[in-house]
């Protein structure tokens, strides 16, 4: 099961991932100032904070901000301020999730909000690599695509957008074996994982397992997981490598040219 959580979160996360880095990419390159900075700044500040500090920050403020929002809107006549020093209290109505709901909602909740949250910060990494990608499509063939009476958006769409994934496939690679390494966050987050499986049943005693004692087991489940991870990886770079091989086909690239050879 906690296996499954891993993989579940990274099909949902890398496609998330990767259409917020789209989203920032887009904006980065607009040429309306505002839209610019926006999709700058979001690049530039997510990857400028640390994971773990982001990841710890931003649940909570995506936590508070959803119960702020329900508490105006459930219990407007509420009578106490929902800032008491340092406590954050809002009506019974406006938890997120409720407190009578079943531990089932509690734990996808936590889930879907940690998901999130990888999205946003692997989404501005993707954002960078993606800006850098449509800046690599060599200029020549815009203004050839221009030339021709294309629009801005068409030349974006069909000139830079197929042709920049040769050059952002390796940044993305590269992100994707780093969101790999960092399914272990979700044990900082309160999602129960394969990390927080293999502490919980490698113990010589947990609050959750006392009827069954045994040595300690940590070691032999790190172990497994170390085994994992690198199968992981290793069909993952099989797979990529497949990818970029289809993509450089017939491409103006080091890659296309290789295979150009190969084939004569």
């Amino acid at each position: 099961m906690s296996f499954g959580t891993v993989l579940l979160l990274l099909a949902i996360t890398a496609p998330l991932a990767l259409s917020f880095g789209m989203g920032g990419a887009m904006a980065a390159r607009s040429k309306i100032a505002p839209v610019s900075w926006l999709g700058k700044g979001y690049i530039a500040i997510v990857r400028g904070v640390p994971d773990i500090a982001f990841f710890l920050f931003f649940v909570i403020a995506l936590d508070q901000g959803i119960e702020y929002l329900l508490h105006h809107a459930r219990c407007p006549d509420w009578p106490d301020a929902i800032r008491q020093g340092n406590d954050f209290r809002v009506c019974p109505d406006a938890k997120m999730p409720l407190g009578n709901a079943d531990q089932t909602v509690h734990d996808r909740y936590g889930f879907f909000t940690a998901v999130f949250t990888f999205a946003i910060v692997f989404g501005a990494f993707a954002g960078n690599v993606l800006f850098g990608a449509m800046k690599a499509v060599p200029r020549a063939q815009v203004e050839t695509a221009e030339s021709y009476g294309m629009t801005r958006r068409q030349t974006f769409w069909r000139i830079i957008v197929p042709q920049m994934w040769v050059y952002a496939l390796p940044g993305l690679g590269n992100l994707w074996m780093v969101l790999i390494k960092a399914t272990p966050l979700l044990f900082l987050l309160g999602v129960e994982d394969i990390v927080y499986w293999a502490r919980e049943l490698g113990a010589t005693k947990t609050p959750r397992f006392t009827a069954y004692p045994h040595g300690d087991w940590r070691m032999w489940y790190f172990l497994a997981l170390l085994v994992f991870y690198l199968a992981f990886t290793r069909v993952s770079e099989i797979a990529l490598d497949r990818a970029m091989r289809r993509l450089t086909r017939g491409q103006a690239t080091s890659g296309g040219e290789a295979q150009g050879k190969g084939l004569a």
